[in-house]
């Protein structure tokens, strides 16, 4: 709802390449955080890490083609470096190509 002293920002207007980095480092920062990469000393929540990091590998595979060179390579190096901070916080390690998004992007290791 908008009226005329604040017009509100609609969806439609907002590129599609602007949705989908946003959502996409919506999903990087929230991994960062699981994987207890944050500076405010939070033990890592792999369970919500391994979630949030399937769900970007899933967005970023999916998108790439569309996204071109020039966006979709941060995002996969973000995701990359995420599924490497995963493999390095658990005490238990997945064999390769099981790690989480490793479906999607191939083994990391």
């Amino acid at each position: 709802m908008t009226n005329e002293n604040s017009p509100a920002l609609d969806i439609a207007d907002v590129p599609a390449i602007e949705v989908v980095l946003t959502v996409g480092m919506h999903l990087m920062t929230a991994a960062a955080i699981a994987c207890g990469l944050s500076a405010d000393e939070r033990e890592p929540d792999l369970a919500e890490a391994r979630i949030l990091i399937t769900a970007l590998a899933g967005l970023v595979t999916a998108a790439a083609p569309d996204l071109g060179a020039v966006h979709a390579a941060p995002m996969r190096d973000g995701l990359k470096s995420l599924q490497l901070a995963f493999r390095e916080a658990s005490l238990t390690a997945d064999p390769p190509g099981m790690g989480p998004g490793e479906a999607l992007t191939g083994s990391v290791i």
